[in-house]
């Protein structure tokens, strides 16, 4: 059976050339990069060239990068962090943020508000976006920090972060962008964006799981998350993972080297799969990804299929995903991170689907590998499938 991965947003594949920067730390040169001797002094060199390879990519200088162990951690070091070292010295500071955002943004968020933070949590418009001109209605003088991701992880509609960012300068407010889905598909320079933390993933990018960054600029004051330990400047407490920082510096790299051409090669994917949704789609169904209205990354489509009358029975969601699974096309219903979950998708929720309808929805991501094939395969099956179940 052919098997089509249409799931990049949620890991992509290591990439074979970042697996061999990494092999010589994990078998040869493995010491601990705060170890005083010969072998740990070479883990540290390898641990600080890995730095500056991601400060470059980024714009940034060496000592303004925090390694961590994805984006998760990193989401939750800028707000938590952020916040705490805001309020050192009177009331709880206060956060703004979306109804869009990751989970990582929005868990943290609500137990920050339980700490007696204020919180604010701002409705996207229809098209999923959030304007700079949202985000100044909401400031006030407890506001410490706007926390709003570049590129949403599951419909692909794209945050004005620099317009964003000249209201929160304007305000004395710190920003922070969760750029996970953005890597290696345009540029991520932090002096354009005009963030102040800024997180990243290493899996999403061809990079190893369990490796992430945050950008702090200096000046920042950033309270740590992990304590036990000096290390990321104390920042982040734990023994560094030196083949992890060193295998996602090499696919930070290559995915910035490559980026143009990846993004423009997804774009004809994207537009490949959308044109031919009106064709396979039996039935009505919605486009959750918006196509020329708002800005999208290139590797993601979004699609919902409501009943086809007011009394008809819903599409089961899960069914469709496994039975597109059981014929090799492989997708998701939205974050990987919550797709365990019964419920339907907050972030579609939040763009005023009913529920019914959010719980039908079909990620589809390309990366790298997927063919104009690929793409019509999955067309085929769906087709089908759709078929079979209404």
């Amino acid at each position: 059976m052919e098997r089509v991965y249409l799931d990049h947003a949620a890991t992509t594949p290591l990439d074979p050339e970042v697996l061999g920067a990494m092999k010589p730390y994990l078998l040869e040169d493995y010491g601990n990069a705060s170890s005083v001797h010969q072998m740990g002094r070479q883990a540290r060199v390898a641990l600080e060239e890995a730095r500056e390879r991601v400060a470059a990519c980024l714009g940034a200088v060496s000592s303004e990068i925090v390694f961590t162990s994805g984006g998760t951690e990193a989401d939750n070091l800028a707000l938590k962090g952020g916040l705490r070292a805001a309020s050192e010295n009177g009331a709880p500071a206060g956060l703004v943020t979306s109804a869009a955002e990751h989970e990582a943004v929005l868990r943290p968020a609500e137990r920050l508000a339980d700490q007696g933070h204020p919180v604010t949590i701002l409705t996207p418009d229809a098209s999923g976006a959030v304007t700079p001109a949202q985000v100044e209605a909401a400031l006030d003088d407890r506001t410490a920090l706007v926390s709003l991701m570049h590129t949403n992880n599951e419909t692909g509609v794209q945050t004005d972060i620099p317009a964003v960012a000249e209201v929160c300068a304007a305000h004395d407010v710190l920003l922070h962008c969760d750029a996970v889905q953005a890597a290696g598909l345009q540029p991520l320079d932090v002096e354009d964006l005009g963030v102040d933390l800024l997180s990243l993933s290493g899996h999403k990018f061809y990079g190893p799981k369990g490796t992430g960054v945050l950008y702090v600029r200096n000046g920042v004051d950033l309270g740590p998350l992990l304590e036990g330990g000096s290390q990321e400047r104390e920042r982040r407490g734990g023994t560094e993972n030196v083949p992890g920082a060193i295998g996602l510096a090499e696919a930070l790299e290559r995915a910035v080297a490559d980026a143009e051409d990846r993004a423009d090669r997804l774009s004809r994917l994207q537009r490949r799969l959308i044109d031919g949704l009106d064709d396979a789609v039996v039935g009505p169904y919605r486009l959750n990804t918006p196509a020329g209205e708002v800005p999208v990354a290139p590797h993601v489509v979004n699609v919902a299929f409501p009943p086809e009358g007011p009394d008809a029975d819903p599409l089961d969601g899960e069914m469709l995903i496994l039975n597109l699974d059981m014929q090799g096309v492989l997708v998701s219903a939205g974050s990987a991170c919550t797709s365990g979950a019964l419920e339907p998708s907050h972030v579609l929720l939040a763009l005023g689907l009913d529920r019914p309808t959010a719980s039908t929805a079909v990620r589809f991501s390309m990366g790298a590998e997927t063919t104009a094939a690929d793409i019509d395969y999955a067309l085929d099956i769906l087709h089908d499938t759709l078929q079979r179940m209404r």
